[in-house]
C-alpha cells in the first residue's frame, strides 16, 4: 500500500519517521503579507512549466528524495495529482497541527485537491495532530498513535468555505465561522479565533501578539532573542521574521511604543538576512511612556500610528480599519 503525507513546514520531521513513501511539506505562510494568487498556488502544485529555469518554487522542491523514493528525479516537474495517480498512491494522509498557519494550509490543500479531483476524497485520511509537530522527535513520530478520520464531502465543503472566507476582502465571513460547527476540522475554530485576535483591539489598537510583545518588554525581556523563540505564546501565529516586522511597526511610527530597536532596521533591505539579524541582536528594548499608556489601555496605538497590513485577503489601513473586540469575541467594522 502506497502512502503519501501532506503536511506543513512544521511537519518536515515526518520525512524521517518512515510513516509514508513520500512526505510533502508545504512552505507557504498565509498569516502575514498578501496572499498568493489562486493561479500562483495552483501553479505551485501543478506542472512546472520549465525544466531549466527553477525561479519559481514548486512542491517537488520540498520533497526529500532519499526519504521519499516514490518520486523519481525525472518526475520532479510533475503535478502533485499526476504523481499520486501515476504511482498508484492508495492513501493521502493530512498531518496539520493546531497552529494557525498549518490550519490555513489544511483548508487550502483540501479545497485544491477536491476542486481538481473530487474522486480523491476516498483516498484522503485526516490525522488528528493535537500536538506541536515542529518540536516532535522523528523517532517518536514513527510509533506515535495519531487518530485517523476519513474525509467526508461535508468536511471538504467546510474547508472550501473557510478558505474562501479567509481570502475575502473583509474578515466578516471568518468571524462568522466561530458560530458554525466545523465537523472534523476541530482545530480550525481556535486557529481562526487566534487569527481574528491579530486584528487591532478595540481597546488599545494592538493585536494580540503586539500586546504580548509589549507585556514581555515591560517585564524586562529586552533582547529580541527572548521574544522570538519558537514554541512561545507570542510565536504561536507568527514566525521570528514576522515578529520582527511587528516590532518595527511598534518602534518606528510617529508615536513609538518601543524604544531601543536598532534604527538601521528601518533602512536595511528586507532580504539582507545577516544585516537584519545582527541589528535585532544589537537592540535593547524598553517601552516608551506612550507604550506604557497603550498597554494600560489609556491610549489607542492606531489613533497615533498608521497601519498598512494584510490580514488574509483584507488590507487594513487607517481609513479602513477592522477591529476585534476580544471580550465580546466580535468584529467591529470601520
Amino acid at each position: 500500500m502506497k502512502r503519501v503525507i501532506l503536511t506543513s513546514s512544521s511537519g518536515v520531521g515526518l520525512a524521517h519517521a518512515d510513516r509514508a513513501d513520500m512526505v510533502i511539506p508545504f512552505i507557504y505562510r498565509f498569516v502575514s503579507g498578501p496572499l498568493p494568487t489562486p493561479d500562483h498556488l495552483d501553479g505551485y502544485l501543478g506542472w512546472r512549466e520549465s525544466r531549466t529555469f527553477y525561479d519559481e518554487m514548486h512542491w517537488s522542491d520540498c520533497v526529500r528524495v532519499r526519504q521519499s523514493p516514490l518520486i523519481r528525479r525525472q518526475d520532479r516537474a510533475g503535478a502533485l495529482l499526476w504523481v499520486c495517480e501515476a504511482y498508484g498512491v492508495d492513501h493521502i494522509e493530512l498531518w496539520f497541527d493546531p497552529e494557525p498557519n498549518s490550519q490555513l494550509q489544511l483548508i487550502w490543500i483540501l479545497d485544491y485537491l477536491l476542486r481538481f479531483k473530487p474522486s480523491l476524497a476516498e483516498s484522503l485520511r485526516l490525522r488528528r495532530v493535537d500536538f506541536d509537530l515542529r518540536g516532535a522527535d522523528p523517532s517518536e513520530l514513527r510509533h506515535r498513535d495519531v487518530r485517523q478520520f476519513d474525509i467526508a464531502e461535508s468536511d471538504v465543503g467546510i474547508a472550501s468555505m473557510a478558505w474562501e472566507a479567509y481570502r475575502a476582502p473583509t474578515p466578516e465571513l471568518c468571524a462568522g465561522l466561530l458560530d458554525r460547527p466545523l465537523g472534523k476540522l476541530s482545530f480550525l475554530k481556535p486557529a481562526m479565533e487566534d487569527l481574528l485576535s491579530e486584528l487591532p483591539s478595540t481597546a488599545t489598537g494592538l493585536s494580540a501578539t503586539e500586546t504580548r510583545l509589549l507585556d514581555l518588554i515591560a517585564s524586562g525581556r529586552n533582547r529580541t532573542d527572548e521574544l522570538f523563540r519558537p514554541g512561545t505564546p507570542e510565536a504561536r501565529v507568527f514566525d521570528p521574521w514576522e515578529l520582527g516586522a511587528l516590532l518595527e511597526g511598534l518602534a518606528f511610527g510617529p508615536a513609538p511604543a518601543i524604544a531601543g530597536l536598532d534604527s538601521n532596521l528601518a533602512t536595511l533591505d528586507p532580504n539582507d538576512t545577516r544585516g537584519r539579524n545582527a541589528a535585532f541582536r544589537r537592540s535593547r528594548l524598553s517601552l516608551t511612556e506612550f507604550g506604557r499608556a497603550v498597554l494600560a489601555g489609556r491610549e489607542d496605538f492606531r489613533r497615533h500610528n498608521p497601519i498598512r497590513r494584510w490580514w488574509g485577503g483584507t488590507f487594513l489601513t487607517s481609513e479602513r480599519l477592522w477591529r476585534w473586540d476580544r471580550e465580546r469575541r466580535s468584529l467591529v467594522a470601520p
